[in-house]
């Protein structure tokens, strides 16, 4: 719960340390003294928008620190600091610290560790409940009704999704591959002939380019083919170079020891019998090489040709054609085992469906019974705020199917009755100005009493009743602090005033130009001469210090 609250410059607040004890705290003073500033300022730091009109005229920057109680070990709020790498040592304070400047930046820090705006608001979701003076409108409104009774039974809503998530995702798949599955009938026909077609070609990776450079060597040795049989002839016979060479290498061999330099000459001749050799042996491999056979030249270009043609049909390049060929064989192949695949994912899909229908009935049943309680709970705030004759129920009433979503199988809202006997309908339909804010009161304390978290602010829940209404209130408010509860509540009855435990008077203050808002907490004789205030007006009497006595006295 909420121990501490540091304020710097948030618009007419230039500094304000206040400290907070468990049970109901009471926030009271003059209409435009400020209270509002102190709620958004304690918004702020549980991660609302940052707005730089809140900055205190003149200053650079303001900044709003909260201290809470230390976390629980296991709560969900622990899990969530954990799963963000957010250290909290066992027993210490969580300490929440938020800074706006007046350009309009903002930074948060969580145990000056920082973290993001969004982040600060899941924490502060887990820390503290606002009721604010408008927010009432939103009871009236069906669509967040079943979020109130789901918080209220503390259901897990989550796994509702995820089932209904894996469910949808199996229909999909089903229906993928069913369209598929059809696209590929109707193909049939072109599949079983492209295939054949492609298998028969039997093309190989890497074939075309070998076709294209055989084609080509071809091409030219039969430009070149006399040529080079005139070339090779000069190598062959006893009249050839290197025959030539040989014999004169022979010859030269026996004079080579009559002075060096004959041997030099033999040595390059040597040389030059085997270049020639290898120049030989080089010529008659381009001759087989490049071999013109006219019958071999067209059976080259024949298969280079099918091999283009085909890959030109199917927009693709020749090398692709044995990876298109598999392709397409494995989509025919699909079609023979399409059946057996759909279904495997039509068990799939009522596997799916039954996890989430068990999820959501046993979610629907959490609900019901969560409704039945809740109805009990507001019955008992009825009597007390004068609505002895009215009855109050949610209804949880079952969908159609096509209308089941990730929320549930359920259509949610809260009804009332206010005359024995009367129809139930929607509290916006039913209820008078003044029945309608008791209802909702009476609604938000049964709520507020499941609530997950320890800190509740009522902002002005009182407004537009007096007297005994009042009362109840304020008995209401004291004994959902008294269940383990930190409750503070801003509030303009003296009656409510008067059954706090502790009391903050709000007041504003002038000095020339320079305006403040001030918060002290008060003693036994602050709170009679406030609660004073409240009940007579700008000039406090004895008789309103009297009565002030008296609801001080009957709130112990």
């Amino acid at each position: 719960m909420l121990t501490a609250l540091s304020i710097a410059n948030i618009v007419l607040i230039e500094r304000l340390d206040l400290d907070f004890e468990d049970g109901l705290g009471v926030l009271t003073g003059e209409t435009g003294a400020g209270k509002s500033i102190l709620l958004d300022a304690l918004g702020l730091v549980l991660g609302m928008r940052a707005d730089s009109g809140l900055v205190r005229q003149g200053a650079d920057r303001a900044q709003v620190t909260a201290s809470f109680a230390a976390p629980v070990s296991g709560t969900p709020l622990a899990a969530l600091l954990v799963d963000n790498d957010l250290s909290v040592e066992p027993g210490e304070p969580l300490l929440i610290r938020r800074t706006l400047k007046a350009d309009g930046g903002s930074r948060a820090f969580l145990n000056d560790q920082p973290c993001s705006a969004a982040l600060l608001r899941e924490v502060g979701s887990y820390l503290v409940e606002i009721h604010g003076q408008h927010d009432d409108r939103g009871l009236l409104v069906p669509a967040g009704h079943r979020a109130l009774l789901d918080a209220y039974a503390r259901a897990d809503t989550a796994a509702v999704a995820v089932a209904h998530a894996a469910w949808r995702a199996a229909e999909e798949r089903l229906a993928a591959a069913r369209a598929a599955l059809d696209a590929a009938e109707r193909d049939r026909e072109w599949l079983e002939h492209c295939v054949a077609e492609l298998q028969a070609l039997g093309a190989q990776p890497g074939e075309e380019a070998e076709l294209a450079e055989g084609r080509a060597a071809m091409q030219k040795g039969e430009r070149i083919a006399g040529d080079l049989s005139a070339i090779l002839d000069a190598f062959d016979g006893s009249d050839g170079g290197p025959a030539l060479l040989r014999g004169a290498a022979r010859r030269l061999d026996r004079l080579a020891g009559d002075h060096p330099l004959l041997a030099e000459a033999l040595a390059a001749l040597d040389r030059a019998i085997i270049d020639a050799d290898d120049a030989e042996t080089k010529l008659h491999e381009a001759a087989r090489a490049m071999e013109y056979d006219p019958e071999r030249l067209e059976a080259t270009e024949t298969r280079l040709f099918e091999l283009r043609a085909l890959a030109r049909k199917h927009n693709i390049q020749p090398d692709e054609l044995p990876q298109l060929a598999d392709d397409l064989a494995a989509r025919l192949d699909a079609i023979e085992g399409g059946s057996a695949g759909l279904a495997k994912l039509e068990a799939a899909v009522r596997d799916t469906a039954a996890a989430y229908t068990h999820a959501a009935t046993a979610l629907s049943d959490q609900r019901s019974k969560a409704a039945a309680r809740l109805g009990a709970a507001v019955a008992n705030e009825l009597a007390p705020l004068k609505l002895d004759a009215a009855r109050f129920q949610t209804l949880v009433e079952r969908l159609p199917a096509e209308r089941w979503g990730a929320d549930g199988l359920d259509r949610i809202e809260f009804l009332i009755a206010t005359n024995p006997g009367a129809p139930f309908a929607p509290l916006a339909k039913i209820a008078s100005g003044g029945e309608l804010s008791r209802f909702i009161l009476a609604l938000k304390v049964a709520l507020a009493e499941e609530g997950g978290a320890d800190t509740i602010i009522f902002d002005e829940i009182d407004r537009g009743v007096g007297g005994a209404v009042a009362s109840a209130i304020g008995e209401r408010l004291a004994r959902l602090a008294g269940a383990g509860k930190q409750l503070l509540a801003v509030t303009h009855s003296p009656q409510v005033a008067a059954k706090g435990a502790s009391h903050f008077m709000i007041a504003k203050s002038s000095e020339g130009t320079v305006t403040r808002t001030g918060v002290r907490a008060l003693d036994v004789a602050g709170r009679r001469e406030e609660i004073a205030r409240m009940l007579s007006g700008a000039e406090v009497t004895v008789e309103a210090r009297a009565q002030a006595e008296r609801l001080l006295e009957e709130a112990v």
